[in-house]
C-alpha cells in the first residue's frame, strides 16, 4: 500500500509559475514510477507527465511538453511538478499517481492521491 498525498495547488495569473508537490508514504514508494494526471471539470482524468524510479527517464504530454517539469526529491520518495507559462486551460484537479510500470496508461496506476485544485485566471 502506498499512500500519497498532495498539498499545494491555488489560484495563478496566465503565464504564471506553480509548483506542486506528492508525497509518498508506505511500502517502498521510492520503486514506482510517479505520475502526473488532471480533470477538468467535463473532462476525463488525462495523463500528463511521468518518471521512473530512478528518475532517469520522463515522458510528458503534448499539452504540457516544454512549460512542466517533473522530477524527483533525493530519497525519490517525494515528486514535484513545476508548471510555467500557466494558461486558462490548465485549469483542472490535479493528480500525482504510482505505478509499478513506466507508463501513461491510467489503469496501470494503482494509488492516487487526492487530487489538488489549479485555477488559471486569464
Amino acid at each position: 500500500q502506498v499512500l500519497l498525498v498532495e498539498p499545494g495547488g491555488g489560484l495563478v495569473q496566465a503565464g504564471g509559475s506553480l509548483i506542486l508537490s506528492c508525497a509518498a508514504s508506505g511500502r517502498t514508494p521510492s520503486s514506482y514510477t510517479m505520475g502526473w494526471f488532471r480533470q477538468a471539470s467535463v473532462e476525463e482524468r488525462a495523463f500528463f507527465a511521468a518518471m521512473t524510479p530512478g528518475g532517469g527517464n520522463t515522458v510528458y504530454g503534448d499539452s504540457v511538453k516544454g512549460r512542466f517539469t517533473i522530477s524527483r526529491g533525493n530519497a525519490k520518495n517525494t515528486v514535484s511538478l513545476q508548471m510555467n507559462s500557466l494558461k486558462p486551460e490548465d485549469t483542472a484537479v490535479y493528480y500525482c499517481a504510482a505505478a509499478w510500470v513506466y507508463s501513461s496508461i491510467k489503469s496501470d496506476y494503482s494509488y492516487w492521491g487526492q487530487g489538488t485544485q489549479v485555477t488559471v485566471s486569464s
